[in-house]
C-alpha cells in the first residue's frame, strides 16, 4: 500500500511541529505523498485556526517545501475548511470539508471538538441535557458541508469524539444512525470521498477511527470512496493505526482507498 496522509496540521494552526519537521518524518516513514491541511480562518473562532497573515506564510512555506523535497516526496497544499471558513480556494490543491461546530437552540455556534467537560456543560445548558439533540444539530451542519465544495469529507462523526463505549449515546441505535445516514445522503452528491481518520486514536479519545463501523458500512453500500488519514498534529503519529484501520475497512467491504499521487486522486488496493 502507498503510504500517504492528506490531513496534517502544523504550528501554523494547532499542530506541534513545523511543516518541514512533518516532511522529514514522512520521508523517514517511507511516505510517497504528504498533504498539509491547516485549519482555514474562521472569523467566529480564532482559537485553533490560521490567522489571515499566518495563512499567507503557510501557503508560501508549503510551496517552498514542495520544490525543496520534490525528489523525495510529493507534497500537497490543502486546508481544512468549516462551513464558515474564509479561503482563497484557487491557491489550494485540495480541500477537506469538516464540521467542528453545532448550532445551539439559541443559534450560537459551539465547538464539538473541545474538552469532554465543556461539551457536557454545553449539552446540559443548551440542549436540555439531550445528547440526541446535540447529535442532530451536528449532523444537520454536516449535511451542508457540500456548500464548501470539498474534495474530501473530514471526520464525519466527530460528534462521537467523547463517546467511546457509547458513554453518552448509542451509536448503533436507529435514532442516531438515521441522522448520520441522512447526512451521508445529503453530502454524497457533492463529494463521495470520505476520510477514515485515526486522529482521535493518537490523542487517546477513541480505539477505532472515524467513521464508526455502521457508518463505514453505509458508505460502502452507497458506493462512496475512502482515504486513510491520521489527522496528524505530531510527527510521531503520521501513520497512526493505519494497519488496524485497513482491517476494519476490509471488514466493512472496502477493497481499495484513494491517495493523492501525481496530482490526482488514485485508487489503490487495501
Amino acid at each position: 500500500m502507498i503510504l500517504s496522509n492528506l490531513h496534517t496540521h502544523t504550528v501554523y494552526c494547532d499542530g506541534k511541529n513545523t511543516p518541514e519537521e512533518m516532511v522529514k518524518s514522512a520521508i523517514e516513514k517511507g511516505f510517497s505523498s504528504l498533504g498539509f491541511s491547516g485549519h482555514a480562518y474562521t472569523p467566529h473562532d480564532n482559537e485553533y485556526c490560521m490567522t489571515p497573515d499566518a495563512t499567507l506564510k503557510y501557503i508560501d512555506e508549503i510551496n517552498l517545501l514542495k520544490e525543496k523535497y520534490k525528489d523525495k516526496i510529493e507534497i500537497y497544499l490543502g486546508c481544512e475548511c468549516d462551513l464558515n471558513s474564509l479561503i482563497d480556494r484557487p491557491k489550494y490543491d485540495y480541500i477537506i470539508g469538516s464540521v467542528h461546530y453545532a448550532k445551539s437552540d439559541e443559534g450560537g455556534l459551539f465547538s464539538v471538538d473541545n474538552t469532554e467537560d465543556i461539551t457536557s456543560v454545553f449539552v446540559n445548558n443548551h440542549f436540555g441535557g439531550s445528547y440526541l439533540k446535540f447529535v442532530r444539530a451536528y449532523f444537520e451542519a454536516v449535511a451542508q458541508i457540500g456548500k464548501v465544495k470539498p474534495d474530501i469529507v473530514g471526520h464525519f462523526d466527530l460528534v462521537a469524539k467523547f463517546n467511546e463505549g457509547n458513554k453518552y449515546f448509542d451509536e448503533n441505535s436507529k435514532e442516531y444512525l438515521d441522522l448520520a445516514f441522512d447526512a451521508i445522503d445529503a453530502v454524497t452528491p457533492y463529494c463521495d470521498l470520505f476520510e477514515v481518520n485515526t486522529g482521535a486514536i493518537s490523542r487517546g479519545y477513541k480505539t477505532v477511527p472515524y467513521p464508526a463501523f455502521p457508518i463505514l458500512k453505509r458508505l460502502y453500500d452507497k458506493g462512496a470512496r475512502i482515504t486513510l488519514t491520521s489527522d496528524c498534529h505530531n510527527t510521531d503519529f503520521l501513520d497512526c493505526n493505519f494497519n488496524e484501520s485497513i482491517e476494519i475497512l476490509k471488514n466493512a467491504g472496502f477493497k481499495s482507498s484513494y491517495c493523492l499521487l501525481g496530482g490526482k486522486f488514485i485508487e489503490q488496493p487495501l
